[in-house]
């Protein structure tokens, strides 16, 4: 199709546009590389199921905003099939060899009609897309004035995905245009015959591109072939001026998604972290200071980001209307390196030591990251830097660390009175039962604060009436460090780490059931890089477990209640228990109505990542009191949870509203049930 010079000129066009996206790469390349760690490279072969799944079939983006995730899908499938489509045009504009033509059989027919309808999908897709950003323009797709942002980034967002929405609809538009002048030559050129009129679909493999050639085929054949060069620049000249451009727009998540599924350190949950050896006498370095602190793949997350404010959306501290933003935190990253910038900026530079502090660790923005983006883990060894290396943590936090250093927990709580809970119970501990199925942990909220006592002594009643083989640690259980480790104190972490490893493995339980999803979590997930390997549930899964074995029998009223469970984010997000509770409740009779948000996608109670031993930081509303009234707005009687931090966020908020409504604990529910 193309003439020996139209050739020669896109040669030499895509070989310098090639050169310059390879600049542009290879800046990216040592960015990345210049992060801490090794990439294992063999991790690809062992996910490719999942990569598939989440690559071919974008499963992580219909998880969150449904209509737009279909438009984002009609654009992606389509593009996939235009790998072989694009391939095809430039050997035809070479070759003048139609690869998909008829002589491939039922492949090309059916290939020809699969890129005619994504080439329609695409259209429509991006159109629809670009409508809603710069027309609709909703509040989701941006963040506030008081966000911390890159200065270039508020307009350069909207700059790049209207370079973005303009290359994709270019190219496609003027490739189906293209294509119907194609199709409509033959016809064109026999109607210059007098008297051989010829009206004809021109091909029923391509029924949209087909029907719009059909406009064309009483057109001047020259014009016609005109047209189809013009258009062939235009799609495949879209392509080659896009490309230098590629490395520095979104649109480079096409490529670091799918390295982002298949690399990503392996880890037992969302929330576990990464193992700081404190024994080694040669670091110098705690957490992150600077961004060549960051893992590689935190580096990468940056270029992963497709800007979607996804992450934002479900940040509880920013629904409140605190600084922080997961969603600028990558964005600024990603800006600051497109300007220029090195990996030697401070983290301070790209997030505020506020915004740092507002996050809960509830991992809601990595759980709904459609490209598998971290930015809570960033955000936790930040704080790793500012805590061990600066000593810059809020105040309020130093009396959970001096309660955890002196004492082995954050109430400062005497190890004496560890089990006073139990007076007046059938509680045994090791010594009494050195053998037992269950170690019961269970944990420092439960054992030394009044409140989450009462779920300890309803979960006793129940094992007790259940006849389990169980013990409790007693004075020798300590706190597993969960908030000490979420505040950045690594150090206090380390020490009680090891001391209750060192402790359990001398029991060498054979099952450990935990009262507190943060106890479940860390004794799960984190243990096991300090020796510490063990079957680890939560009481709500055991109590399950106990029904419907026929262990306990509930007594069921014939007056119907009504509850709403509340997930625990270290339950249902970052250990992915989201049936047993509800389960459970339902066998007590309990009528259960969800929350909207509830199960992975839980809004936060606000305690954790050691929220709960300081003030929030400055906002619109308090988290807790944003998920109570979504709790409230439910209309059930009581509100039912499975941690003790929840229980006292939920039991706050309900006091402040009145107090109307319960909160109690799914075994304080089903103990009060017991036959």
């Amino acid at each position: 199709m193309l003439t020996l010079v139209e050739k020669i000129l896109f040669v030499v066009a895509t070989l310098v546009s090639l050169y310059f996206t390879y600049r542009g790469v290879m800046k990216i390349v040592a960015h990345i590389f210049s992060g801490q760690g090794k990439i294992n490279w063999s991790l690809i072969t062992k996910r490719i199921g999942e990569l598939i799944l989440k690559v071919g079939f974008f499963q992580p983006v219909f998880r969150f905003r449904l209509w737009p995730s279909i438009l984002h899908a009609l654009i992606g499938w389509g593009f996939l099939s235009f790998l072989l489509i694009n391939l095809a045009d430039l050997i035809y504009a070479y070759t003048n060899f139609r690869l998909l033509d008829y002589h491939l059989g039922w492949f090309g027919n059916s290939y020809r009609f699969l890129a005619d309808i994504a080439n329609v999908a695409i259209i429509v897709g991006i159109l629809a897309m670009a409508f809603r950003r710069f027309v609709l323009r909703p509040a989701t797709l941006s963040t506030r004035e008081t966000t911390l942002l890159h200065p270039k980034a508020r307009f350069g967002i909207l700059r790049d995905s209207a370079i973005v929405a303009m290359f994709i609809f270019v190219h496609n538009s003027m490739r189906f245009l293209g294509e119907s002048f194609h199709l409509a030559l033959p016809v064109a050129w026999s109607n210059q015959i007098p008297g051989d009129f010829i009206y004809a679909f021109p091909d029923p493999w391509q029924p949209f591109t087909s029907s719009f050639a059909s406009l064309f085929t009483h057109s001047s054949p020259i014009l016609l072939e005109i047209g189809e060069h013009i258009a062939f620049w235009l799609s495949i000249g879209a392509v080659v001026a896009f490309l230098p451009y590629f490395p520095y727009s979104k649109h480079i998540h096409l490529f670091f998604a799918p390295l982002n599924f298949a690399l990503k350190p392996e880890r037992k949950s969302i929330g576990e972290l990464s193992y700081i050896n404190l024994d080694d006498q040669s670091i110098e370095q705690f957490g992150a200071a600077k961004m060549k602190d960051l893992g590689w793949e935190q580096i990468m997350d940056s270029y992963a980001c497709i800007m979607c404010f996804r992450c934002q959306e479900v940040c509880p501290a920013y629904n409140t209307g605190k600084l922080l933003s997961p969603a600028a935190l990558e964005i600024n990253k990603r800006y600051h390196f497109n300007n220029g910038g090195t990996t030697d900026i401070a983290m301070t530079e790209l997030i505020s030591e506020e915004a740092i502090w507002a996050c809960t660790s509830c991992g809601a923005c990595v759980d709904i990251c459609p490209v598998g983006n971290e930015p809570m883990r960033d955000i936790l060894d930040i704080r790793r830097n500012l805590s061990m290396m600066e000593s810059a943590f809020p105040k309020q936090l130093e009396s959970a660390f001096k309660g955890m250093e002196r004492n082995q927990n954050p109430w400062n709580v005497s190890q004496a009175d560890r089990m006073k809970w139990a007076e007046g119970m059938s509680v045994p501990t090791v010594e009494q039962n050195a053998e037992p199925e269950i170690l019961w942990w269970v944990g420092c909220a439960p054992a030394t604060d009044a409140r989450a006592q009462k779920t300890a002594q309803a979960f006793a009643k129940i094992l007790n009436a259940a006849g389990v083989n169980y013990a409790v640690l007693g004075k020798n259980e300590s706190c597993t460090g969960d908030s000490a480790r979420r505040a950045g104190r690594e150090d206090i972490f380390f020490g009680l780490a090891s001391q209750n490893v060192e402790i359990l493995n001398d029991v060498a339980p054979k099952r450990i059931v935990t009262t507190c999803p943060h106890c479940l979590h860390t004794i799960k997930n984190e243990y096991p890089a300090f020796g510490g390997n063990y079957q680890v549930i939560h009481h709500t899964q055991l109590i399950n477990e106990l029904v419907g074995a026929g262990k306990i029998s509930l007594e069921v009223s014939s007056e119907q209640f009504s509850v709403t469970f509340h997930d625990p984010c270290y339950l249902g997000r970052h250990n992915k228990e989201i049936n047993a509770p509800r389960d459970t409740l339902h066998a007590t009779g309990a009528l259960t109505i969800e929350m909207p948000r509830n199960s992975a996608k839980s809004f936060c109670c606000g305690a954790g990542g050691a929220q709960m031993w300081k003030e929030e930081e400055a906002g619109s509303g308090r988290v807790n009191e944003a998920r109570f009234a979504e709790a409230k707005s439910t209309g059930a009687d009581t509100v039912a949870v499975g941690c003790p931090f929840c229980l006292t966020m939920m039991t706050d908020a309900s006091k402040a509203d009145g107090g109307n409504i319960q909160v109690k604990d799914v075994a304080e529910i089903v103990a009060e049930r017991l036959k």
